[in-house]
């Protein structure tokens, strides 16, 4: 799983979700006259609440997240698991809310003394409605608001920084020594080469015809670069498969071997090629 992958929607989805962890142990109805010495119960008190509320919640909250992290998301029945999670935290959203509205009276759960009165919504049960309603908000949210789509941690840049078009030493994908005489450069020997004594002319002589070069293959206006992705993007086979054969995910480097139109083919951390579509506000290492 790549943290790195996560969005600052992901962030909310989180921090709802240690915010109603907290709510389950604080006080799930609060009553008018209550001596001191009487417990009040905490939503994991009520197994309704449990079940319906807080797990609810907190399994929506991990399916989101873990679905995000992935590199290929699992489907189940069709849907995937972040499919599935913003379902749960729906459900706990709307659990919660169902809650506060039909508290149960009487006060037979905290003892003959505690007084007499309907019971109001206790705190824990009011941050749980807010968490839930944070967490569900964030998820649905997240996929069409730019704001919450952006990477919740920054892509780290190279170690040092390279000239347009080198490669990151030692970095996936490095395809190791340069050879001499590398596309678009001379070749020993020709005449220009740096470091190529020139042949001496006799002097009063005539200069002598050089030798017949090969002709040169003209260079190419693509180097192959190192590039991050601002949001998670598909990467499809090159045999033009709508299929995704990985995601993208911000954060890390990726290297770009090969410029189709406004497309690139792009190579995973596994060696895996394939095509990126959307190449709009990728950074370039």
């Amino acid at each position: 799983m790549n943290i790195r992958s996560l969005t600052r929607g992901d962030g909310v989805v989180l921090g709802a979700a240690v915010l109603l962890f907290i709510a389950s142990f604080l006080d799930l109805y609060s009553f008018d006259d209550v001596p001191d010495s009487v417990d009040l119960p905490m939503l994991w008190g009520s197994g309704p609440v449990v079940f319906s509320v807080v797990l609810a919640g907190v399994i929506g909250a991990a399916l989101v997240v873990v679905a995000r992290g992935l590199p290929q998301v699992p489907k189940v029945a069709g849907l995937d698991l972040g499919q599935f999670g913003v379902a749960f935290t729906v459900f706990a959203a709307w659990s919660a809310l169902g809650n506060i509205v039909d508290a149960p009276g009487g006060l037979d759960n905290i003892g003959e003394n505690a007084g007499e009165g309907a019971p109001s919504p206790g705190i824990g049960l009011i941050l749980a409605f807010v968490a839930t309603l944070l967490m569900a908000a964030a998820a649905i949210a997240t996929p069409l608001v730019p704001a919450l789509k952006g990477a919740l941690l920054p892509a780290p840049r190279p170690a040092a920084p390279q000239p347009y078009g080198a490669q990151p030493p030692g970095g996936y994908g490095y395809p190791g020594a340069q050879q001499p005489g590398g596309y678009g450069h001379p070749q020993p020997g020709q005449p220009g080469q740096p470091g190529q004594p020139q042949q001496a002319q006799p002097f009063g002589g005539q200069p002598q015809p050089q030798q017949a070069q090969a002709p040169q293959a003209p260079a190419g206006d693509f180097s192959p670069f190192w590039f991050a992705v601002p949001v998670p993007r598909p990467l499809f086979a090159e045999d033009g498969s709508p299929t995704p054969i990985a995601e993208l995910a911000p954060g890390t480097w990726y290297l770009a071997v090969e410029q189709r139109g406004p497309a690139l083919v792009a190579q995973t951390q596994d060696g895996r090629r394939g095509v990126l579509q959307d190449t709009s506000g990728i950074q370039r290492g």
